[in-house]
């Protein structure tokens, strides 16, 4: 029991820090392009007591996880002025892409560490087998990681690896999630500098962000998980 309350608490952990690191990338290219907004606001650093939101990243994903047995969450932004930036057109979506690019970057290196790990191709798959079982959702709750923590139990490679699938799961999730071009994502910023869109339009989506936002999940979940299951799978694909 104490194996999976362990993992579990990896679990949350590996969700906020991949949160937390998402929303100091955004600061740091905001800073890069000129606005010194989120440096004055003390939020370029990787503490987690100026970024956790009580609600988005603690009550959401803990109620979500006993719930549903999955988890998600957010942290509060991190704050930048577009008006500071030197690019004005670019430069808000430079900025937006930051964070899904971050947690590329980190799945990336992840699948490398895990990819040195001293283990054979059938124990890779074996341990890959349980964090899907995990992550299906069918069986118990306490069957499905103590399974996964079975398969952990071998040695410390074995350990690491199941971490670095952690990683992998959350940030390739975080990444394209938030690439999807609808607000208040960070694939709206990107949209609206591909596109012309006139002011009052980009003020009346941004009023309305969060209903759009539920709505278009209520009405395409099948494409947004066929998305999600992809870029998953291709990242999987690489770590296994």
């Amino acid at each position: 029991m104490a194996n999976e309350l362990v993992l579990v608490g990896f679990y949350f952990l590996t969700l906020i820090y991949s949160i937390i690191i998402h929303e100091v990338s955004h600061g740091w290219m905001a800073l890069w392009l000129g606005d010194l907004t989120a440096k004055y606001a003390g939020r370029l650093d990787l503490n987690p007591i100026k970024h956790i939101d009580p609600i988005g990243s603690i009550v959401v994903p803990i109620t979500l996880f006993f719930l549903t047995g999955m988890s998600f969450g957010w942290a509060k932004p991190v704050p930048y002025n577009p008006y500071n930036l030197r690019n004005q057109k670019w430069g808000p979506a430079l900025v937006a892409l930051a964070g899904p690019l971050s947690n590329i970057v980190l799945a990336t290196l992840a699948i490398a560490v895990g990819r040195m790990l001293p283990i054979s191709l059938v124990e890779r798959r074996d341990v890959f087998a349980h964090f899907a079982g995990v992550l299906s959702g069918q069986g118990g709750f306490l069957d499905r990681w103590a399974g996964f923590s079975d398969a952990l139990s071998g040695s410390i490679p074995h350990v690491v690896f199941g971490l670095c699938l952690l990683v992998v799961f959350w940030n390739v999730l975080l990444a394209f999630f938030n690439l999807i071009p609808i607000p208040p994502l960070d694939g709206s910023k990107i949209l609206y500098a591909t596109f012309s869109f006139r002011p009052e339009t980009v003020m009346f989506l941004e009023r309305y962000s969060f209903l759009l936002l539920v709505l278009v999940l209520f009405l395409f979940p099948a494409p947004i998980s066929f998305v999600l299951d992809t870029a998953l799978g291709f990242f999987f694909g690489l770590a296994v």
